[in-house]
């Protein structure tokens, strides 16, 4: 499977800002911008920024990033899921992963990860895809927002919903070990039924009978 990818860009205009969201970027491009130091969920900002440059050279990877001038102050990245979890076991090329999508604090409130979300799915290809994400609870910013669990999951649901990822049913072994943990998933347009029913069967390991 080919994977071709198609720039888009949309501005923020907002509290005398203009936050640019762009994408998909190479590593090249890439190299024109310094992360900001908020960006720092993951690993050490500069760590990570040498992570997203990897995975905008990979066949399948995307980066979408949010910059403010020269500074990147928040990005997603799109690729194949890593080859130690469940969602590689069938090495699906039409499976793909948001992996991580951050937004550094002081940019935060002004759209700018859903905007990420609806920039990364401008793109045609997207409709290929069946595109998941992992949210778990440990993984969550509680601490700053002041939000209890259940808040944080109401709004990583919200945000989600802009890229069109919507809760599916799973019974893998890390997702239900908390009820707020879950799994957000798009299945693109012209993604084929053999692929879904393959993806179904990824979601209930051994089982015969699928749910939403």
């Amino acid at each position: 499977m080919k994977h071709p990818k198609t720039y888009h860009k949309q501005i923020i205009h907002k509290h005398n800002q203009s936050i640019i969201i762009e994408g998909p970027l190479s590593s090249a491009e890439l190299a024109k911008y310094y992360f900001d130091r908020g960006l720092k969920a993951f690993r050490p900002a500069e760590k990570q920024y040498d992570a997203i440059c990897s995975i905008a050279d990979f066949e399948e990877g995307r980066i979408i990033v949010a910059r403010d001038g020269d500074k990147i102050v928040g990005y997603a990245t799109f690729l194949h899921p890593d080859p130690l979890e469940r969602w590689s076991t069938y090495k699906m090329e039409d499976l793909m992963e948001l992996g991580a999508i951050e937004v550094s604090h002081d940019y935060r409130g002004l759209r700018v990860g859903s905007t990420i979300l609806e920039v990364a799915m401008m793109d045609k290809q997207m409709e290929k895809y069946i595109i998941i994400t992992t949210e778990y609870y440990w993984h969550w910013d509680m601490k700053s927002t002041g939000l209890n669990v259940w808040e944080y999951r109401k709004l990583m649901e919200k945000m989600m919903g802009y890229g069109g990822l919507v809760p599916m049913s799973t019974d893998d072994p890390e997702i239900i070990s908390h009820p707020a943990n879950c799994l957000l998933v798009r299945i693109g347009r012209e993604v084929p039924q053999s692929s879904i029913d393959q993806f179904n069967q990824l979601r209930f390991m051994g089982r015969k009978d699928f749910f939403l």
